[in-house]
C-alpha cells in the first residue's frame, strides 16, 4: 500500500515537492548504509558523508567526461564507494570505538579537500565543482524531468531496501549482530570478524556512495563545498531519530534532514538553528531509542 501511495505522489505533487522527495529517498538510501554499519554492527562512523561525495563525484564525472548514462553511474558510484569504503575499513580493523570514529572523522574533513586539488581540477572541477543535466524520461514517456527522476529514485530506493532485507535476515545479518552485542563471543562461534567488519564497511559506504549519486543527479551540481563534515554529522543525526540499529529508521531520519531544518527557517529566521537544536533534543529526550525505535521496539537479547 505504501510503495503505490509513494508511485502515486508523482502524478499528484508539484515539482519542487518531488525534488524534495527525491532528495529522501538518497538520504534514506545513505542512512541505511550507515545504520548497517552503526546500528547493526556496532562500528561508528563519523565521515560517511566523505563516501557521499564519492558517488556523488562518481556519478558527475561520468556524465560529464565520460559521458555515460545517468543509470549507468549507479551501479558504478555503488562499486567505487564499496572499494573505498573496503580498503578504508581493512587497516581500520585495529580501532574500535571512539578511535574508529576519528579516524572516519579524519576521512569526513580530508576528502572535501582532495577534491580541491590541483592535479584533480580536470576531472572534479575543483572549486567550481560540476554542473550535470536532468535526464529526461525514456521511451517518450508522458513525465518531466523532475517525476521521471522520482519515479527512478524511488525504484532504486526499493531495490536496495529489499536486499539490505535480505542481507539483515540471513546468516551474515545474524553474523553482524553478534559482532555488536559480544565480538568476544561471536569470534569464539566462528565468526571472522576481520572479514565481516571490513564487508559490512564496503556494503555501507556502496549505499551511501548511491544515495550521493541520486542526490547529484537531482541537484545537477557537485562541488567539494557541498560535502562538508555537517553532512556527515547530519547523517548521524539522522539514524539517531530514526532509530539506531531500526530498518525503517533511515526513512524516518530522511524524513528528518530534508524537512526540519526548512521547518526550523520558518518558525525564527534570526535562529533556525536554535530552533533545530531545541526540536532534536525534544525527540531525544521523548524517543531515546528514536521514532522507528520506539514504533518498532528491538527484540531482547534475553527474548527467546
Amino acid at each position: 500500500m505504501g510503495v503505490l501511495i509513494a508511485l502515486g505522489l508523482a502524478f499528484v505533487l508539484a515539482d519542487w515537492q518531488l525534488f524534495q522527495l527525491t532528495m529522501v529517498v538518497s538520504y534514506a538510501i545513505a542512512l541505511l548504509g550507515l545504520n548497517m554499519l552503526t546500528g547493526y554492527s556496532g562500528q561508528i562512523s563519523l565521515g560517511h558523508g566523505a563516501f557521499y561525495a564519492v558517488g556523488a563525484y562518481t556519478a558527475g564525472v561520468l556524465m560529464t567526461i565520460a559521458p555515460i548514462p545517468y543509470w549507468a553511474t549507479i551501479p558504478a558510484a555503488a562499486l567505487v564507494a564499496f572499494v573505498v569504503g573496503y580498503l578504508f575499513g581493512r587497516p581500520a580493523l585495529k580501532l574500535e570505538g571512539l578511535y574508529l570514529a576519528l579516524a572516519t572523522f579524519a576521512l569526513g574533513v580530508a576528502l572535501p579537500q582532495l577534491l580541491k586539488y590541483k592535479l584533480l581540477e580536470p576531472w572534479t572541477g575543483g572549486v567550481q565543482g560540476l554542473i550535470l543535466m536532468k535526464p529526461d524520461a525514456p521511451f517518450g514517456l508522458p513525465l518531466n524531468p523532475d517525476q521521471w527522476l522520482y519515479l527512478f529514485s524511488l525504484a532504486v530506493g526499493l531495490l536496495l531496501f529489499g536486499l539490505a532485507a535480505n542481507l539483515l535476515n540471513s546468516g551474515s545479518g545474524r553474523a553482524l549482530r553478534a559482532l555488536r552485542d559480544h565480538p568476544m563471543a561471536a569470534e569464539s562461534m566462528g565468526i571472522d570478524l576481520s572479514h565481516y567488519k571490513s564487508l559490512i564497511f564496503g556494503v555501507s559506504a556502496a549505499y551511501t556512495g548511491v544515495g550521493g549519486a541520486l542526490s547529484a543527479i537531482a541537484v545537477q551540481f557537485v562541488s567539494p563545498d557541498s560535502f562538508t563534515l555537517f553532512l556527515s554529522i547530519s547523517l548521524l543525526v539522522g539514524i539517531v531519530v530514526g532509530g539506531v540499529g531500526t530498518f525503517w529508521g533511515a526513512l524516518v531520519g530522511a524524513l528528518f534532514i530534508m524537512f526540519v531544518p526548512s521547518f526550523a527557517e520558518q518558525i525564527s529566521k534570526s535562529a533556525p538553528w536554535a530552533i533545530y537544536g531545541c526540536i532534536l533534543i525534544a525527540v531525544v529526550f521523548l524517543m531515546p531509542k528514536g521514532v522507528a525505535g520506539t514504533r518498532f521496539p528491538r527484540p531482547s537479547r534475553n527474548a527467546r
